[in-house]
């Protein structure tokens, strides 16, 4: 896939925990893992608001597009 989710570094870098961030935005930890992981085929605008204001970021900060990996 060509979009790359980064939102471990930036759970590192405001040094949050996953479980703090999933509480925040109203998410199980289990639906965190899968985003963080990458492993979603989408994210609602809702959810993705919800973890920027909690990180104090832009959606450009926690995700990410790889030019090299397209079909």
């Amino acid at each position: 896939m060509s979009i790359i989710v980064t939102l471990d570094v930036m759970l590192a870098r405001r040094k949050m925990k996953a479980r703090d961030l999933a509480d925040h935005v109203g998410i199980t930890e289990q639906n965190l893992s899968l985003l963080r992981t990458g492993k979603v085929k989408g994210v609602r605008f809702s959810t993705l608001e919800k973890i920027c204001e909690a990180l104090k970021c832009k959606p450009g900060d926690i995700l990410d597009y790889d030019i090299e990996n397209i079909d």
